[in-house]
């Protein structure tokens, strides 16, 4: 597994090549307006919207099927997957999986507006080999320190699953490639959590922070799929 994770690592290397010459895939100013807008809405609508985001973009396949990850969260009282196709080989597409994060390649949804509330998320456009080295135990942050609790990488299978996990309450978010030709790869994100189920944290959780993730979740789908498409095409 190390021989072929070192070979993969250095098609990266030739990956990077390949998209340095692109230009800014971020959304427009449009389109972070229309985020803005659709966080309230998803918010006020969402227990007639759920079955719709709970499952964006997912097979009734995948949406049943375990994935790496759900043993950690076994039995979790919310339960998101959300996939994408994108057209580019899974290791092509794992290059930006592995550099998520802040302070590292940002999470590739709408940067002004996780700017607004303190995040400091700068989306990468290019494979950055400094952040190519990614562990079981690191941590992923989602804005500097001090602020909201990194996730830690709790499993990773090089060129497949990175999984994300917290403890507070006990999360897991993972991100999953899964080859279906020999070109396109499905993105699916399952994100599984198991909170107390009182007033508070339903609305906490259910009500305010699931609606709000699926927003940002879906532009992450589609910037890392412009990504890796644009990337592949050349």
């Amino acid at each position: 597994m190390i021989e072929i994770y070192m070979t993969e690592t250095y098609r990266s290397d030739i990956y990077e090549e390949k998209t340095m010459a692109n230009s800014k895939f971020n959304p427009t100013i449009i389109e972070e307006g229309l985020g803005a807008l659709a966080i309230p809405a998803c918010v006020l609508f969402s227990p007639l919207l759920r079955p719709w985001y709970s499952k964006w973009g997912a097979t009734e396949i995948e949406v049943k099927k375990s994935l790496p990850g759900d043993d950690q969260v076994p039995h979790p009282n919310m339960e998101n997957t959300r996939a994408i196709t994108i057209q580019a080989p899974a290791w092509d597409v794992w290059p930006w999986l592995v550099q998520m994060g802040q302070g590292r390649g940002g999470l590739y949804s709408y940067e002004r507006l996780e700017n607004l509330i303190g995040c400091e998320m700068h989306n990468a456009d290019k494979i950055i080999p400094e952040h190519q080295d990614l562990n079981v135990g690191d941590k992923v942050r989602l804005a500097p320190e001090g602020g909201p609790p990194p996730f830690e990488v709790t499993a990773i299978e090089p060129g497949r699953a990175i999984i994300l996990g917290g403890s507070a309450p006990p999360t897991t978010w993972g991100f999953i490639l899964e080859p279906i030709a020999d070109n396109t790869t499905r993105l699916i994100i399952r994100f599984r959590q198991e909170y107390e189920p009182t007033l508070g944290n339903t609305i906490t959780w259910r009500v305010f922070t699931d609606p709000i993730n699926f927003v940002v979740e879906r532009k992450m789908l589609q910037g890392i799929k412009l990504r890796a498409d644009k990337a592949a095409a050349r």
